[in-house]
């Protein structure tokens, strides 16, 4: 039977019968469907009692924003040298929860990671009773159990709460993923009725909240599920079709103040974000102002997009990661591409424009959001024509290393599944690390003072394995705004040169290695450098000249 509770008292009772040491589910991609205030509930229960303590965290993504969510426990929690609320946390993103970036890197409690797509998938598989995931993401990297594997420090190393292993079937390898089943979860909806029957309406995701409130009421440990709504409806008067959680499955609904229920961590409401109305195409951008090599680096990526869109003579699906690629959609946008790229987001808005930062995950104005879990069945099965991801180190062999520092946690996010499934990869980024001084004129580009090497003989974590490719065929390139690279017989090989570059002395003494080079070597289009929109729509890609 499910209960009602709109007092906070009466919630924090409840939390005080959880078991100490229990292991829980928390729904939220960033900020989007957190149940921020189920959350720091939970934790004020153990300020004042003590209890619950030694919880284990598990989410799909991160419930948080910085100074938000999980981020201000995190924060309390380091801020007092009190621990005692967490054991371990199972979490494939900690960049948007700073803080706890932060306890997990010094080791304050277990830290373990894994894909979005892993961790959402493995929900839905202990839903089943069964005992793990079978998967190839993440072989040949990282996250390959013979490297370090789901494990972030050395607590995680000693305790092995989440667990991979080696599996061969019919002549191939798998990693077989475990981890605890959740004892409760909680979730965040918008409205539920008298007996508990969850609807989204306002929310611009539904992430893996039906996976999490399944996993945590599966046999063999029949688990509690707590859902944060803004409202309560009668019984009776909500469309079927519109629950996404029915209330059997739901103990304990818990009213919120509507602070506690932003879309995004910088969005309290915006109905384009839910799909209640689709909003007006976005302005045209005028071109104004002095273009700069990081507008090289998109406008440039731009043009390979609309390459494939031409090659395949319509629309394309692509996922745009975070960063450079996340700006790649405003310029086909401009250029008259945007009914020819139907766009994705890992958390689930299929088109529309994606959007960056805290807000991430979501997209203006979408066609259609699927479930999170169902989003990265699409990736991993290949199912979409093309990823435009970022890159931190490239090594001789194409190997990328896209986020991961030595003295910063980051996790995986979306990216292993997706490189992992999709036939095309454009990776754009700048060609050097730090802030160099590069100039973009009429001829090209002028490099006054360059950055750190990112083209490296031994990147510091590999999450792009180009010998792990699932067998399939894939097209590679690397995008920067002073060279373009293809990967050619498992090799990186320099295909293209920005005018204005010496390739010598602003290229090969610039990277570790020395790449093959194509017999012949193109020039980048000149109108990339110029502040005139390219054509695309009309043209496609201009036809590259020889130098």
């Amino acid at each position: 039977m499910t209960h009602i509770i709109k007092e906070e008292r009466d919630l924090k009772f409840i939390y005080t019968k959880i078991k100490d040491g229990s292991s829980f589910a928390v729904s939220g991609f960033n900020l989007s469907t957190s149940p921020e205030y189920l959350l720091l509930k939970l934790f004020e229960t153990y300020e004042e009692t003590g209890h619950p303590k030694d919880l284990f965290l598990i989410s799909d993504s991160s419930p948080g924003s910085p100074g938000r969510g999980l981020d201000i426990i995190a924060k309390s929690m380091y801020d007092t040298g009190d621990f005692g609320f967490l054991s371990g946390i199972l979490s494939p993103f900690l960049a948007f929860t700073p803080w706890m970036e932060k306890i997990v890197r010094e080791n304050k409690i277990e830290g373990y990671t894994a894909s979005i797509g892993t961790v959402a998938h493995w929900l839905r598989e202990i839903s089943a009773s069964r005992p793990g995931l079978i998967t190839r993401v993440g072989l040949g990297t990282f996250l390959d159990p013979r490297e370090s594997g789901s494990n972030l420090n050395d607590l995680a190393n000693k305790k092995r709460r989440v667990s991979q292993e080696i599996i061969t079937i019919d002549g191939q390898e798998f990693i077989f993923f475990k981890g605890p089943q959740p004892d409760f979860a909680l979730i965040r909806g918008t409205t539920a009725d008298e007996i508990g029957n969850m609807s989204m309406e306002k929310e611009g995701i539904y992430g893996s909240i039906f996976p999490m409130a399944q996993a945590a009421k599966a046999l063999p440990n029949r688990g509690i599920v707590f859902s944060q709504v803004e409202r309560i409806a009668k019984f009776g008067t909500m469309n079927p079709k519109a629950v996404h959680v029915p209330g059997p499955l739901i103990d304990y609904v818990v009213v919120s103040p509507e602070m506690y229920s932003w879309q995004g961590g910088n969005l309290e409401f915006n109905p384009g974000i839910s799909g209640t109305i689709i909003p007006p195409d976005p302005p045209k951008r005028e071109p104004s102002g002095d273009l700069t090599f990081r507008d090289v680096i998109i406008r440039r990526t731009a043009q390979e997009v609309a390459g494939v869109i031409s090659e395949k003579k319509g629309p394309i699906i692509v996922n745009f990661g975070v960063g450079m690629p996340a700006e790649v959609p405003m310029v086909l946008n401009d250029e008259g591409l945007k009914d020819y790229v139907y766009s994705t987001v890992e958390a689930g808005p299929w088109g529309g424009v994606p959007l960056q930062g805290s807000d991430f995950g979501l997209s203006m104005g979408p066609f259609a959001i699927i479930p999170l879990p169902d989003q990265f069945t699409l990736y991993e099965g290949g199912m979409i024509d093309l990823a435009v991801l970022g890159f931190m180190e490239v090594d001789p062999y194409g190997n990328v290393n896209p986020s991961s520092l030595p003295n910063k946690i980051t996790g995986p996010g979306g990216f292993p599944v997706i490189v992992s499934g999709s036939p095309r990869i454009i990776f754009s980024g700048a060609f050097t690390s730090g802030k160099p001084d590069i100039k973009v004129t009429m001829d090209g580009l002028k490099i006054v003072r360059d950055g750190g090497k990112k083209f490296v003989k031994d990147p510091y974590k590999i999450l792009f394995s180009t010998k792990q490719m699932n067998g399939r065929k894939k097209e590679v390139t690397y995008i920067t705004e002073r060279a373009v690279f293809k990967l050619i017989s498992g090799n990186l090989t320099l295909v293209e040169v920005a005018p204005g570059v010496d390739i010598e002395k602003d290229i090969m003494n610039m990277m570790e290695f020395r790449p093959n080079v194509s017999k012949a070597i193109n020039e980048m289009d000149r109108a990339i450098f110029l502040n005139w929109r390219l054509g695309l729509s009309k043209k496609g890609p201009r036809h590259q000249q020889k130098i």
